[in-house]
């Protein structure tokens, strides 16, 4: 991974969980300005991804940023909206996490 796809992941992971934070935020309260600003975070994360697509392809880029958005979307949930998960739906997390593991290893590994 170049130092530039590595920033430009840091940055849409940084924007979508920023963006799940307000989407959040209005669902307990909302408000137009919350919606608008969650739609443009959105917006703008995606149009990131466009150029993570473009360096490491399609697979790649979205596996990546599927995983790193799981935890970090699920710690946000947990840690500052105080929401629990169930047995089953932490398992089912970490079996999420190990198959995109897997789906962005695996060309590295089956050569």
């Amino acid at each position: 991974m170049t130092l530039s796809g590595f920033l430009q992941l840091a940055a849409s992971t940084a924007v979508f969980l920023v963006a799940a934070t307000v989407a959040k935020s209005w669902a307990l309260a909302p408000g137009l300005g919350k919606l608008v600003l969650t739609l443009l975070l959105y917006s703008a994360g995606n149009l990131i991804m466009l150029r993570l697509v473009r360096e490491f392809g399609m697979a790649s880029a979205f596996s990546l940023s599927a995983v790193i958005q799981l935890v970090a979307v699920n710690v946000i949930a947990l840690a500052w909206f105080g929401e629990h998960l169930t047995m089953l739906q932490s398992a089912g997390i970490v079996l999420a996490i190990v198959a995109v593991a897997l789906i962005t290893l695996g060309p590295a590994f089956g050569k």
